[in-house]
């Protein structure tokens, strides 16, 4: 029998702060949520390992050390409106925070069921962020996704500011692509 209390604390002491992330309320969040009852059933032994289980039919949830890098740098505050798109365990985290979680996780993702979002975050890979994430954001509102083109991505955060839209890279990640999110094959010499 796996001791999931046991193996959450040790996930956040192995893979989380021993990768910088130093939010505590993050830290306290991920101690506290079940991540093995969002696997696939007869894989919760997967839920805490380095990797990135599969929750559903061609969907994964981040690893932890990808999801916890993620969310520091999107800064999520108690009582901010959040997007979780494809990504259950962060909505959950989020919520644990004190957020308020809508969930995007059927039908067409690259349109949102809302706007005006302090927080959207992805836990698959895209080739790029549509505009429609962009354009859901608040303002100062904060879009945390991994892009990725190659074997290595970026996990970025987008910034709606008053003079536009910001973009900063915060770490390096190689997570699956959401199904659909791939980017286009070309062709090449």
């Amino acid at each position: 029998m796996v001791d999931f209390s046991a193996a959450r604390l040790n996930m956040v002491e192995s893979q989380v702060r021993t990768n910088d992330v130093t939010d505590v309320r993050v830290q306290d969040a991920m101690r506290a949520v079940p991540r093995e009852t969002l696997v696939l059933p007869g894989k919760a032994y997967l839920a805490y390992a380095d990797s990135d289980p599969e929750y559903a039919p061609g969907r994964r949830l981040l690893s932890p050390r990808d999801v916890a890098k993620l969310l520091q740098a999107l800064a999520p505050q108690p009582g901010q409106k959040a997007l979780a798109i494809a990504a259950p365990y962060a909505a959950a985290v989020l919520e644990h925070i004190g957020l308020t979680v809508e969930r995007l996780e059927e039908g067409d993702l690259k349109t949102l069921p809302g706007k005006d979002y302090d927080l959207i975050i992805c836990e698959g890979a895209v080739a790029r962020a549509p505009d429609a994430w962009t354009a859901g954001l608040a303002h100062e509102g904060r879009l945390g996704v991994i892009e990725r083109d190659g074997p290595v991505g970026k996990a970025v955060i987008y910034i709606r500011t008053e003079t536009g839209l910001a973009r900063r890279q915060v770490f390096d990640a190689t997570p699956h692509f959401l199904t659909g999110f791939e980017p286009e094959q070309g062709f090449a010499f």
